[in-house]
């Protein structure tokens, strides 16, 4: 109808400007007049002009409630109805799009055919009393309020110490005066003494029960990765009362065999002897002589006896041709003494309960065979410089004490005067 009625205004005001070359002919007149749309311009009984359709206006009836609904409000009348929660752009994102583009007009024929929402009601919480709880529940919570208790009374006590240690580090902070210059101790040089004096002082700090040992420990002035500077050795004490007898064994036959059996060797054995060792591998003995002619029988055994360190070698004097006499020398306390990997020898040289001039001869002796002993790659321009660094003696729970370079030289002189 707006479409027609604007139709109608323009095609009137296009017929008004041109009414002069209008009114001229009666077909014009007759055109226009019928094109107009007013009332009075013709009269209302002329039965030529043509009658207009009358337009209505339409009603619709207000939307009815969903039966739904209706039934939901009346059993739930004081029951209260959570907010709708509203769309998010994305859902409603078409609908909007859709209607933006409607008129006036055409919103009076669309009906909404959307879903329709029923409204939902949830039934009210009641927290539980302290009587409607369990017994274990209880319990639990008991226990958890207990163990808060504790843990609040411990970090008290735990900041309750903290402040006291405090208080006491301020407190001592404030006593003691900060000093103003702190002086290095030196390690102060032990003496070094005489050997007699140094005898006489090992046997006054022996305090135990027992008899002890006299112990030498020496200290070599060779380098630990020189391997082809061994020093090694055996000796015989002059006064080796109570120290431990060795169990010796002679390898041979024929007539050394029957020396070293007289001469009080504990195991006297040939060829048959060798077998049995290279079947067994074990040789429980401290000492293993042998001639030079014998020699090349032990050699078959080797491999047992040279880890046991019973392999006979005559810079050990294991390997003699004098059988009796090495072997009664054997029986009187023979020392072995060999340097460790620290390039250090440690040997026992009598009893604490031996005299002051027995002690100071099996020094004499030991240090005797400790020059005999010095390897040949060492310069020989001195006995001593070069090849002893220190030299010390204790018994075996005392304290102990050094010697002089001196003092062992003069013993040494000594022993060889009267043993020579």
């Amino acid at each position: 109808m707006a479409a027609m009625k604007l139709l109608f205004s323009q095609a009137r005001r296009h017929s008004l400007a041109r009414s002069t070359s209008l009114f001229r002919s009666p077909t014009s007149f007759h055109l226009l007049k019928s094109l107009s749309s007013s009332a009075g311009s013709d009269a209302p009984d002329d039965p030529q002009r043509p009658q207009s359709v009358p337009i209505h206006p339409v009603s619709y009836p207000a939307k009815p409630k969903e039966e739904e609904s209706a039934s939901s409000e009346t059993s739930h009348p004081q029951e209260a109805q959570p907010p709708a929660q509203p769309r998010t752009p994305s859902e409603e994102a078409p609908g909007l799009r859709s209607r933006a583009a409607w008129s006036q007009e055409d919103l009076r024929y669309i009906k909404d055919t959307g879903p329709a929402i029923a409204p939902v009601s949830y039934p009210t919480r009641v927290a539980p009393l302290p009587e409607d709880k369990a017994p274990h529940e209880k319990k639990g919570e008991e226990v958890e309020t207990e163990r808060m208790q504790a843990e609040a009374e411990s970090r008290v006590a735990g900041m309750r110490r903290r402040m006291a240690a405090r208080m006491f580090v301020e407190e001592e902070r404030d006593k003691a005066p900060f000093p103003s210059l702190i002086k290095v101790e030196k390690n102060e040089r032990k003496p070094v003494y005489d050997l007699a004096e140094a005898i006489r002082l090992v046997k006054a700090n022996a305090k135990a029960k027992f008899n002890e040992t006299v112990e030498a420990h020496v200290r070599l002035a060779i380098e630990r990765k020189r391997s082809d500077l061994i020093v090694r050795g055996s000796m015989v004490l002059p006064h080796g009362e109570g120290m431990k007898v060795s169990k010796i064994a002679f390898l041979g036959e024929g007539t050394d065999a029957e020396e070293a059996s007289a001469a009080g060797a504990d195991i006297v054995g040939g060829l048959e002897l060798v077998e049995q060792i290279a079947n067994s591998g074990k040789f429980d003995v401290q000492k293993c002589f042998t001639t030079p002619d014998f020699m090349r029988h032990v050699l078959k055994i080797g491999k047992v006896l040279k880890p046991l360190g019973l392999l006979p070698n005559a810079k050990q004097g294991t390997l003699v041709t004098d059988v009796s006499q090495a072997i009664r020398d054997a029986k009187r306390s023979n020392i072995d003494f060999k340097m460790d990997k620290t390039s250090i020898v440690h040997v026992g040289l009598g009893k604490i309960n031996l005299s002051e001039e027995s002690l100071r001869e099996n020094i004499g002796a030991f240090i005797n065979a400790l020059l005999r002993a010095k390897p040949a790659g060492l310069k020989k321009a001195s006995k001593y410089a070069g090849y002893i660094n220190a030299f010390h003696i204790c018994s075996t729970m005392g304290s102990g004490y050094a010697v002089s370079i001196q003092s062992l030289s003069k013993a040494a002189e000594h022993y060889s005067k009267v043993h020579s």
